[in-house]
């Protein structure tokens, strides 16, 4: 009876098998049956990327006996890095392990290249972990007499030998301090490489292990971005700061009209914009402790105008129709291009625009939440200055902008303020006695509660934010202080103090002063006009969509970006400010344009798959369209003029 010569092996969760000489190394077995795990270093034995986990017993479902005894003992590399690094007990290093018999082999989720990240939030987010830039750790010949080739060219060489590299190259930037830092690392480097192209992008002396990455959603008001780690797609630290271009204009159009009044005046913009990112990236760093030259990738999501002024484009031709972009697809560039301060060679990626008013930012909401993956008719709104609208389902998608304004924001409101401390964010007024009661941020006591005043002695109540204007206006109008039409019911003025004349109309007093220094919080109504204003042109555009959708309904509605999360669904259907559906099918989206950045970030297909997307989108302008205007005029009603709102009901 001959000796078997080889063992069969059989690799989990991916049930792929097969059968390998004694002696095979067990990451040379997984990457030929196309297994998916992790290394760095080539299966040398130092990153410890490749680790795997032996399952012991019998596997009738397979036919054999999985044993330690069917693998070698722990080799010197592995003892080594045991000691420097810890070596979980039942782990081995896949790269020095050896098939001595037949194995079940688990490969657990951290070992893996394309391992899910989920992203807890009202609905799950799965995001495949395959990001287009790679560490390769590479042992490079030295140059000798007999063979007079490069530096540059025996590091390609490396590449292509030891990673099966098809052609690669490298960016002329490193050629200048390549040698040195050959020499430095004893003709051992790691090397980023970019894909597809396999273009190196950046060189460490020895091992480096980790490489970063940094989603940015560039708002017209606000700028936040995440760090990621490229490898298993932890976000290490958020951060976020105000947008410095506000100084030229609070609303987009002003920033544009201010480049038309000073040409040329795009670049102050853009260096103001690239200056705050580059701050922003600074304080994610030193929150997670990351050199700034690990960080090889961001991506960023932005409305049509915050976008061209990132890239340095003029946004004059998006302040009028036709509304052409300089560029609608996808751009590229490197950190250098653009002089952001962290390593030279980061790949600049950025989702490509929709429309002439549907920007990156409503291509990564796209991307977040998938309407072309679901049977239903699905509404999402991107709920801001100029409101971003998507409807449809995997048959079709449309797409267009609403010019809101700044009222959700709490601008152009008297008593109206961002959210911060001390702004009201919750409303309810009784519908008998007409008397309020709210919260504030930064407090969780209702204000008619024992300890409110305490609590917020030390940021007061400074005035109403976007969510607590559409709390106020809807419960107003539930209590009848408001009719139909939008107006303050003079009459009441008898009943209670807290509708008080004010000129030809009247105002409701949300809040008396506690001193006379300070003003009163109270509900104008040519604020109730403002909000009017902005809910009818929202409202208009969702309409026209539906109508050029061929549907009176939705089945599902996301409110996406900060305000979307914060505001209640219930208030905002008896506002008018979305169309009638089932109450439980209306949620928050939170930050999905960010969420969508990090899904560009951490997956190269989801590239592709925007591409593609963003082309196939019906695009429609409101602007130009004939039947807005009388979509505005029903919707400026509350909640509207014709349309019924049954679930509301």
């Amino acid at each position: 009876m001959t000796e078997a010569r080889d063992a069969f092996v059989v690799f989990t969760p991916s049930g792929r098998r097969g059968r390998f000489p004694l002696g095979t190394p067990l990451l040379q077995a997984a990457r030929q049956l196309g297994v998916d795990i992790d290394s760095v270093c080539g299966g040398r034995g130092i990153c410890g990327r490749c680790q795997i986990e032996l399952a012991e017993g019998q596997f009738a479902k397979h036919g054999i006996t999985s044993s330690t005894a069917h693998i070698t003992p722990l080799s010197e590399p592995e003892r080594r890095f045991a000691e420097r690094r810890g070596l979980a007990d039942g782990r081995r290093l896949s790269c020095h392990a050896r098939l001595q018999g037949d194995l079940v082999i688990d490969v657990p989720p951290d070992s893996q290249v394309h391992r899910q990240v989920v992203r807890k939030a009202a609905e799950a987010c799965d995001i495949r972990i395959d990001p287009v830039v790679r560490l390769h750790y590479v042992e490079v010949t030295p140059p000798d007499m007999d063979h007079p080739s490069g530096d540059l060219e025996r590091l390609l060489a490396a590449l292509a030998d030891q990673w099966g590299l098809k052609e690669p190259s490298c960016d002329l930037r490193l050629l200048p301090g390549l040698q040195a830092l050959l020499r430095e690392g004893q003709w051992r480097v790691t090397a980023a490489v970019q894909q597809p192209e396999q273009r190196v992008v950046a060189l460490w002396s020895g091992l480096q292990e980790r490489l970063y990455g940094v989603a940015l959603d560039i708002g017209s008001t606000t700028l936040s971005a995440h760090l990621c780690d490229l490898a298993t797609g932890d976000v290490l630290a958020g951060a976020g700061r105000m947008n410095p271009q506000i100084r030229f204009g609070e609303d987009l159009m002003s920033r544009v009209s201010w480049v038309m009044m000073h040409p040329g005046g795009e670049a102050e913009m853009t260096a103001a914009v690239r200056d705050a990112v580059n701050g922003l990236m600074a304080d994610l760093c030193a929150e997670a402790q990351v050199d700034a030259d690990a960080v090889l990738a961001l991506t960023v999501a932005a409305n049509p105008i915050m976008h061209h002024l990132f890239f340095g484009l003029s946004p004059v031709e998006l302040g009028g129709a036709p509304f052409a972009l300089a560029a609608d697809g996808a751009l590229h560039a490197s950190a250098a291009d653009l002089g952001l301060a962290i390593n030279p060679g980061a790949g600049v990626y950025a989702l490509p625009c929709i429309a002439g008013h549907v920007g990156a930012d409503a291509a990564g909401v796209l991307l977040a939440e998938a309407p072309h993956k679901r049977s239903e008719v699905n509404l999402i709104v991107d709920v801001g200055t100029n409101a971003e609208i998507l409807l449809g389902n995997r048959e079709r998608l449309l797409a267009a902008s609403s010019p809101t304004g700044p009222a959700f924001e709490g601008a152009q409101i008297s008593c109206g303020q961002r959210a911060a401390p001390g702004a009201i964010e919750r409303v309810r007024i009784d519908r008998n006695t007409l008397e309020p009661r709210f919260k504030v941020i930064g407090c969780d006591l209702w204000s008619d509660e024992p300890g409110f005043a305490e609590a917020v002695a030390a940021t007061g109540v400074t005035g109403v934010c976007g969510s607590g204007i559409i709390e106020a206006l809807a419960e107003l109008h539930l209590a009848g202080v408001i009719d139909g039409d939008g107006v303050i019911d003079a009459a009441l003025a008898e009943y209670t103090p807290r509708v008080r004349p004010q000129g030809r109309t009247c105002a409701y007093l949300l809040r008396a002063a506690p001193t006379a220094a300070a003003p009163d919080v109270e509900i104008t109504q040519n604020d109730v006009r403002a909000v009017q204003l902005a809910k009818a042109a929202l409202y208009a555009g969702v309409k026209l969509l539906m109508a050029r959708f061929g549907v009176s309904r939705v089945d599902r509605i996301r409110l996406a970006g900060a305000f979307g999360s914060f505001i209640d669904v219930k208030h905002a259907m008896v506002l008018g400010l979305i169309p009638d559906c089932a109450l439980d099918q209306v949620s928050a989206a939170g930050n999905a344009a960010g969420t969508g950045a990090r899904m560009a970030l951490l997956n190269a297909a989801s590239r592709t798959e925007i591409e593609a997307l963003a082309k196939r989108i019906e695009k429609i302008e409101t602007a130009t369209t004939a039947d807005f205007q009388d979509q505005f005029v029903n919707a400026m009603a509350i909640p509207h003029k014709t349309d019924p709102f049954p679930n509301l009901s």
